[in-house]
């Protein structure tokens, strides 16, 4: 693997463009990223179906403040329920050693969840030394927004750029059931302004749309974030995990839900921001924003999955759906430095082949019926 500098500065303020050497290895298979004069070197990882390592996304916990029927329904996850221990959990030295060991892979995005990843109640601190680590151009953070107002702009100030908002209806009585019953609508909309105001820009809203739950109630939260700047995204509801009840007629496809907001609303259809954006956009033709729609069910992208997932007890798993990930958190406890951990990396990434949502259109039941990693444990 190569080495980095230990200098810990960025690309500064010139352009990142003219300042990095790219060489492609002979094999087609990796790349060196190079930026001498910010110590900051690269190399960058292909698996078998040629897929660049970019998206790292960091779970911090597995505890969550909701209950939501899809993903933490509380007749599994009650007061009862053992969650992990402190010690069982990756430190945030061990969270920034594998990130600062992920960009010299090719990672260039990070994002922060859980659970809810707010819970983490020294979180500033962490986003704080993975904003100093050279090659992140992009820090994220994905919560329900309910402990978010009062420290959004702490965030912003630590070096956070942009948070995710999970909310999945405007309805009161449905965003209750939705979220198990937990929180109130009023304080995450409170939230949300309070990122606004702290420039954790551009907002996106996630809503996981389930028939007959709250697909009726899409217009009206549409309608409320026109125009705010917010980017809405609709995301067909997946069978991630085992816990969910997952059935395939209570998936709304994202084609049904386009064309019933085209009947409210014309909309025009935009190129991808990057290579591997999971969501199809769209721009309203009135010039009042932009949604987009999350498609795993019914048109998978698998192809162009850039994506890991390290979990709070230091999983590190290759795909939503996986069935099984690898052991971080051990070598790092053993002592493994930079380069021994940079390998292991390596080789997870070389040998990776999932696509499971391609797989799941051709047989849903053999697929379903796979025992996957719960999402609580790895974000979305």
């Amino acid at each position: 693997m190569a080495r980095r500098s230990k200098k810990h500065a960025g690309f500064g303020g010139q352009n990142k463009e003219q300042r990095v050497r790219i060489v492609q290895n002979a094999d087609m298979t990796s790349k060196i990223i190079a930026d001498d004069s910010a110590g900051y070197i690269a190399h960058e990882v292909r698996d078998a179906l040629d897929r660049p390592l970019h998206d790292l996304r960091i779970s911090l916990l597995d505890r969550c403040n909701f209950r939501c029927p899809y993903c933490m329904p509380e007749t599994e996850f009650h007061d009862d329920y053992q969650f992990l221990t402190r010690s069982q959990r990756l430190t945030h030295k061990e969270i920034l050693q594998v990130a600062h060991v992920a960009t010299q892979l090719g990672v260039s995005k990070l994002r922060l969840t859980g659970g809810e990843p707010l819970l983490d109640k020294k979180l500033p601190e962490l986003v704080r030394g993975l904003a100093a680590l050279p090659g992140v151009e992009d820090l994220a953070l994905t919560t329900n927004a309910i402990l978010l107002a009062p420290i959004a702009a702490e965030l912003a100030e630590a070096g956070l750029h942009r948070v995710t908002i999970s909310l999945d209806s405007m309805d009161e009585q449905v965003f209750r059931t939705m979220s198990g019953g937990r929180g109130e609508l009023a304080t995450v909309l409170a939230g949300i302004k309070a990122a606004e105001e702290a420039g954790l820009s551009p907002i996106k809203i996630n809503v996981v749309v389930e028939r007959g739950v709250n697909d009726h109630t899409v217009l009206e939260l549409l309608d409320h974030f026109r125009g705010t700047g917010h980017i809405v995204r609709l995301i067909e509801f997946m069978d991630v995990g085992n816990r969910n009840g997952w059935r395939r007629m209570q998936v709304v496809p994202s084609r049904e839900l386009l064309a019933k907001v085209q009947e409210r609303w014309p909309l025009r259809s935009l190129d991808r921001n990057y290579p591997g954006e999971v969501a199809r956009r769209y721009q309203y033709v009135d010039g009042q924003g932009e949604i987009g729609f999350i498609s795993s069910v019914t048109e998978p992208f698998c192809g162009s999955c850039s994506r890991a997932r390290l979990s709070s007890d230091g999983m590190l798993y290759t795909c939503l759906f996986a069935t099984q990930g690898t052991d971080l958190r051990e070598p790092i406890r053993n002592g493994a430095n930079d380069d021994e951990l940079g390998d292991i990396l390596s080789r997870i990434w070389l040998q990776r082949a999932d696509r499971y949502s391609e797989l799941r259109r051709s047989d849903v039941a053999e697929h379903h019926a796979l025992s996957k990693v719960e999402m609580y444990r790895i974000g979305g």
